[in-house]
């Protein structure tokens, strides 16, 4: 008898460059320990598989006051012009220091791996994104076949 796969089950709703790597960076841990994953992305996370977008996120500065800093400034700077496309060079600076892979990068080892890449249907609907948007090898569906998946994982993650 087969013991049966390990599986996870992740929701990401957050479409930010430092909000897209917690989902990718777990997929794509857990496919390399033999376990079954499945993504739903909805709301502001779809913009993580939206191939128009997910190589351009960006880091928003304000209300995200952990977020490093080579000089420490109060968080209501972060509503100065220019604010975010600074934060986001700092981010993608200190990943390029770490040599981690971009988004697409994750993106493709994740769907290669087999993950299971649900975009929220009625999400698509309501922004107006079409499947062609999407990156190949996601899926369009709501949330009841993501549940079919998620109510049998052995870890379920809001990311």
């Amino acid at each position: 008898m087969t013991e049966k796969k390990k599986r996870m089950a992740i929701i990401a709703s957050k479409g930010t460059l430092d909000m897209a790597y917690p989902p990718l960076v777990l997929a794509s841990t857990a496919i390399t320990m033999d376990v079954e994953v499945g993504i739903f992305f909805t709301l502001y996370g779809m913009d993580i598989v939206n191939k128009r977008k997910y190589g351009s996120l960006k880091v928003a500065p304000i209300a995200n006051p952990a977020m490093p800093s080579p000089v420490p400034f109060p968080n209501i700077l972060g509503v100065l012009p220019g604010m975010t496309p600074m934060a986001t060079i700092m981010m993608k600076g200190m990943i390029k220091k770490i040599n981690w892979p971009t988004i697409p990068e994750l993106l493709k080892t994740c769907i290669d791996g087999g993950v299971r890449m649900i975009a929220c249907a009625p999400t698509m609907e309501m922004t107006g994104v079409t499947k062609d948007d999407l990156v190949d090898g996601v899926e369009v569906a709501g949330a009841a076949e993501y549940l079919d998946f998620a109510l049998e994982a052995d870890i379920s993650l809001f990311v």
